[in-house]
């Protein structure tokens, strides 16, 4: 197996079953060091957009290398959280019970800026609430699942050189490897390597704020924590200390500047002034298991693709951590993205189709963009945007108002543009109760499904792509339309009853018939 000495030992037993298990993966990407390898996907980078894609990938049987340039997977904990429409698509994937075993849910718990306010009822979700997880959880997890499907995973291998041609892209290691893929995806970061190479323009704002966050040991009694916390947040909403577990105290506080080389990460002493100029005492804080420093910088790629180049996640865009967008993001980005690459390099994909993963999920990006922005300004302590705050507080108790904020945290809310017609179109589906199951119990393949309540429609000459699902239960005929297509990552792209246009629709997303379809009287 290809790189097994740069695996951490947790992951060497199930990537080994994985990788002998007699994948294309397996037989094709085999060699010393790349040379005469060929693989269809080279991944750059193993954080969740990477590993995400990479098991989407793979469940359309696409040869996957990840390339992760830590020597082991990162123990610093910058999310805490996965928003509910993360959720849905980890439970559109048979996912989430893991995630949910390892996770603490909290119903409401993503809130705009911090105003604490009740999420509306009704939301279109069944997953209202926000499972409370750290990131290198959630790394791992996602890093499981690929491995299981058969992904070859690299740790210790720094990408530092690619040159791209028409037939794909070879990239160049730390160590002197070459390899070759079909394809790359840099899913490497905000500092993306990927992307400056590719020569993908990354405008924005530099960062003007810096915040200090690590986990530490303390010394200050629990009450009297607790109590300068709230004293404190009371004006700087961008200061918190509190329980992380095993011992620890997560903490976050504004730095007095922003370092030159952020690479570099801050010392004890410096989180100690810091939490002594903002509250008043360090808190004694000691033995920090890691500290780190993030920013406000906002920018976003000018593009998500350049010839056989694509990026994702961070690499794709960077913004404040308000409102906890940023993972839950690269998710969904890498969700969009894996079908559509798979169909490219399965040979099946119609024209437009990979490049819909710009169109699409670049405006999603700039409203996050937009939304952190906002949520920025309002946690300054100035007296211009506290007074902003209290009239936007006023205006949640409007449901209306509360349910739009939520739905842009969330992602609840995101329609693509696939066309005039039915309000359905473009949005996701909640998961629904059928005869046959939950909805999204019967998307774990990653596969397209036609929803029909009428048992006269037909997909039989993409029945390799579509599954044909009849259903007349109570839930699917209160959505008020006979019958609906949804692509693999659960968007409606057609509703109707007509079968003339469900065949003119369907090779829009899913390519050329195998077999000639009939069409149905």
């Amino acid at each position: 197996m290809v790189g097994l000495s740069h695996i951490p030992p947790q992951f060497r037993g199930v990537l080994g079953e994985a990788t002998q298990s007699g994948t294309r993966s397996a037989v094709r990407a085999s060699g010393v060091k790349g040379e005469g390898v060929v693989f269809e996907v080279i991944i750059s980078g193993g954080g969740p957009s990477g590993m995400m894609l990479a098991g989407e990938l793979r469940l359309h049987g696409v040869e996957v290398l990840v390339l992760e340039k830590d020597p082991q997977p990162s123990a610093l904990v910058r999310s805490l959280g996965l928003h509910p429409r993360s959720l849905e698509i980890l439970d559109q994937r048979g996912l989430l019970e893991r995630f949910l075993a390892r996770g603490q849910q909290y119903p409401g718990g993503a809130r705009f800026a911090g105003i604490d306010k009740d999420w509306p009822a009704g939301l279109d979700t069944a997953h209202g609430y926000v499972l409370g997880i750290p990131q290198p959880v959630t790394d791992r997890l996602l890093a499981e699942r690929a491995a299981e499907l058969g992904a070859q995973i690299r740790y210790g291998a720094e990408l530092v050189g690619l040159a791209q041609d028409a037939d794909g892209v070879t990239v160049e290691l730390a160590d002197g490897a070459r390899l070759r893929g079909r394809w790359l995806v840099g899913c490497d970061g905000g500092r993306s390597r990927v992307r400056r190479l590719a020569g993908i323009g990354f405008p924005g704002e530099p960062a003007t704020t810096e915040w200090l966050l690590g986990e530490v040991e303390v010394t200050t009694p629990p009450q009297e924590l607790a109590a300068v916390v709230a004293e404190v947040r009371r004006t700087h909403r961008g200061f918190g200390i509190g329980p992380a577990g095993n011992g620890l105290h997560r903490a976050v506080v504004p730095a007095a500047t922003v370092a030159e080389d952020r690479t570099v990460a801050p010392t004890l002493e410096e989180l100690r002034v810091q939490l002594r100029a903002c509250a008043g005492t360090d808190f004694g804080a000691h033995s920090p298991a890691w500290l780190s420093r993030f920013t406000d910088a906002t920018r976003l790629a000018e593009r998500y693709r350049t010839g056989r180049v694509l990026i994702a996640g961070d690499a794709a865009h960077v913004h404040p951590p308000l409102g906890g967008q940023g993972l839950n993001l690269g998710i969904q980005d890498a969700f969009n993205l894996g079908w559509k690459l798979a169909a490219q390099v399965n040979g099946w994909a119609p024209e437009g189709l990979l490049e819909s993963y710009h169109t699409e999920r670049h405006p999603v990006a700039a409203e996050v963009l937009t939304t952190t922005r906002a949520q920025s300004e309002l946690i300054s302590p100035t007296p211009g945007p506290q007074a902003v705050r209290r009239l936007l507080r006023e205006l949640m108790d409007i449901e209306e108002v509360n349910r739009v904020l939520v739905e842009k945290i969330t992602a609840i809310g995101i329609r693509y543009d696939v066309g005039e017609g039915h309000e359905l179109l473009g949005r996701r589906l909640r998961d629904l109760c059928l005869g046959r199951g939950r909805l999204y119990e019967l998307m774990h393949q990653g596969r397209g499904l036609l929803l029909d309540r009428t048992g006269v429609l037909s997909v039989a000459g993409w029945a390799d792509r579509v599954d044909h699902v009849v259903d007349t239960s109570a839930e699917l005929e209160e959505m008020g339309v006979p019958a609906v297509l949804l692509r693999p990552d659960g968007h409606v792209v057609w509703a109707g009853d007509d079968q003339a246009g469900l065949c003119d629709h369907v090779p829009r997303w899913f390519g050329a018939p195998a077999t000639v379809p009939a069409l149905v009287a």
